[in-house]
């Protein structure tokens, strides 16, 4: 049983993509191309969300393969990447999708997503997030860090709500 505090009205997991469903390393070889290590606990994670009929927006401030191959094979239609500053993206995708607070659940660890987690009602993130993002108020942490299971634990949370 999950850790994490989630009601069922959660429509939508908004989450960002490096440090959530990665370990936040990025890989470069030899020939300065550039990769990322994804655990297939999360990738299962996205499959569990769609089979309970709860949307994923990923809100990206890099640009990836990576993303594009995930969203395609999983149907995640809502994917917003090289955005610097997410929360007037969250704001639209709330918008486009008609949600209230209490129907998204935002994930992030870093800088970046500091404003989107304290905009949130329900916010989480991981143990291996920035210090300043763990100490907003009311954020819960996952068991598991970025790139581990931790996008797994959340789905895994809203699939056990919808049982």
């Amino acid at each position: 049983m999950s850790k994490l505090k989630l009601p069922g009205t959660i429509k939508m997991v908004i989450t960002d993509f490096d440090g959530i469903m990665t370990d936040g390393c990025v890989y470069i070889n030899e020939n300065s191309v550039i990769s990322r290590k994804i655990s297939f606990k999360d990738v299962m994670g996205l499959h569990i969300l769609r089979q309970n009929n709860i949307q994923v927006s990923i809100i990206s401030g890099e640009s990836s393969s990576a993303i594009d191959m995930l969203a395609k094979r999983f149907a995640v239609e809502d994917v917003h990447q090289n955005i610097r500053v997410k929360i007037d993206t969250v704001k639209s995708v709330l918008e486009k999708y008609g949600l209230s607070d209490e129907e998204f659940v935002y994930i992030g660890d870093d800088i970046n997503d500091f404003e989107p987690l304290n905009f949130a009602k329900y916010r989480i993130t991981v143990p291996n997030a920035a210090d300043k993002v763990k100490k907003i108020k009311g954020i819960q942490m996952t068991k598991s860090c970025g790139g581990n299971g931790a996008f797994r634990e959340v789905a895994d949370c809203l699939a056990d709500l919808k049982k």
